[in-house]
C-alpha cells in the first residue's frame, strides 16, 4: 500500500491515472541497481517502515521543551557527511500535544490568519526552484527480513510553466531503524571496495509537461487536494502541491484554512523538522490503512517545510521528506 500510495504522490500530476503525461522517475531503474549492488544482496525489495522512537534516550541530540531534535547520529555520521560508512539511525519529530491531541481547525485557521510573505512572494522567473531532502525512499530488507537499510537523497528541480528544465540528484548516507540492521549492513560490506567521496549527482532534463499552477480559490483547491477522500488523501496532495509549485501567500492562507475543515486532522503544535527548523505540526491517523501522515508548517509564512509518513501499529517511519528552499528564477543550473 505504501509503495503504490508515495509513487501517487511523488509522480503528482504526471500519475497516469490523473490523464497527465507520465514524467522522467526520480530515480532510475539502473540507478536502483547501483544502489542495491553498493549496500548489499538481499533477496527481495520491498518497503519496510523504519522504527519511531518518540522516547528519545542517551545519545540523542537534546531536546527542548515542545520540540524535539530528529537525527540519532552513530559514530561521526550525519546525513550530510559525504563518504561517511556508518550512516544513521533515524529518529522522527516527536510532538508537543503527543497524548490527546486537539482538533486542528481552530490553529489552522489562526495561522492561515496571520501569515506573512515568504522570500519568493517577492520573486519573478521563469523557474520554479526547489531544494528537497528525502529519507526513507526506496527501502530495501535483508533475505530473513530483519534488517533493512533505507536511502536517501537529495534534489534540486528547476522547472518552467511548460514542464521543461532540469532536475539533478544526489545520493545521499544510507538511513537504518535501529543498530542492529546498521551493524548487519556495514558487515555485508566487508571485502566490497570502500566509498569515499560525495557520489556523482545524475542530471535529468525535463521533458515538456502541462502544469496548472495552485489557485487561491477555495473551492478549486479542496478538489485539487481532493479532500472529498480526507485527510490521508488531502496531506499527500499538499505535499505534491509545495513540492513542485512556489506557492504564494494568498494560496497558501487558503490551503490552511481548507485543511482547517477537513475532519481527522489533530494540532500537535511545536515540532522541529530535519533540518532543524522550528515548526507547527499536523497530524491524521488512517486507522483503515494503519498510517499516520504528518505535515509541519512555517509558523510564520505557513509554508510547507516538511512532510511524514508513518505506519501506526507498530508505529514507525516510512518516508520523510524536507523542503529546504523554494524560489523564482530565470536561470536554471
Amino acid at each position: 500500500m505504501f509503495g503504490a500510495e508515495r509513487t501517487r504522490t511523488l509522480l503528482g500530476p504526471a500519475d497516469p491515472a490523473r490523464n497527465a503525461a507520465v514524467g522522467p522517475p526520480l530515480v532510475s531503474a539502473r540507478e536502483l541497481i547501483d544502489r542495491a549492488d553498493a549496500t548489499g544482496t538481499v533477496a527481495g525489495r520491498r518497503r519496510v517502515p523504519q522504527t519511531r522512537r518518540l522516547v528519545l534516550t542517551a545519545g540523542t541530540l537534546a531536546v527542548a521543551a515542545g520540540a524535539v531534535a530528529v537525527l540519532q547520529p552513530f559514530g561521526a555520521a550525519t546525513p550530510d557527511t559525504p563518504g561517511s560508512a556508518t550512516g544513521t539511525v533515524l529518529v522522527p519529530v516527536a510532538y508537543q500535544f503527543d497524548a490527546d491531541p486537539p482538533a486542528a481547525g481552530p490553529q489552522l485557521r489562526m495561522l492561515a490568519d496571520k501569515i506573512k510573505d515568504a522570500g519568493y512572494d517577492h520573486q519573478s522567473g521563469r523557474y520554479m526552484y526547489h531544494h528537497t531532502k528525502v529519507w526513507g525512499d526506496p527501502v530495501m530488507t535483508s533475505a530473513d527480513g530483519r534488517h533493512h537499510v533505507a536511502f536517501a537523497s537529495e534534489t534540486k528541480l528547476w522547472q518552467a510553466a511548460d514542464g521543461t528544465g532540469n532536475q539533478i540528484m544526489t545520493q545521499l548516507e544510507p538511513q537504518y531503524p535501529d543498530q542492529e540492521s546498521r551493524d548487519y549492513w556495514q558487515r555485508e560490506r566487508i571485502g566490497r571496495p570502500a566509498t569515499t567521496g560525495t557520489p556523482a549527482p545524475s542530471v535529468m532534463p525535463l521533458p515538456p509537461e502541462e502544469l496548472r499552477p495552485p489557485s487561491a480559490d477555495p473551492s478549486e483547491l479542496r478538489e485539487r487536494l481532493k479532500v472529498e477522500y480526507g485527510a490521508g488523501a488531502a496531506s499527500k496532495e499538499v505535499s505534491t502541491l509545495y513540492g513542485r509549485y512556489v506557492v504564494p501567500r494568498a494560496t497558501r492562507a487558503a490551503v490552511l484554512r481548507v485543511l482547517a475543515d477537513v475532519p481527522g486532522f489533530r494540532w500537535r503544535g511545536q515540532v522541529t523538522d530535519r533540518a532543524g527548523r522550528n515548526g507547527v505540526a499536523v497530524t491524521f491517523d488512517d486507522r483503515e490503512h494503519d498510517q499516520q501522515s504528518l505535515l509541519v508548517f512555517d509558523p510564520r509564512t505557513g509554508e510547507l517545510l516538511a512532510d511524514e509518513l508513518l505506519t501506526l501499529s507498530p508505529v514507525r517511519i516510512s518516508s520523510y521528506k524536507v523542503i529546504l528552499d523554494a524560489a523564482w528564477t530565470n536561470q536554471p543550473r
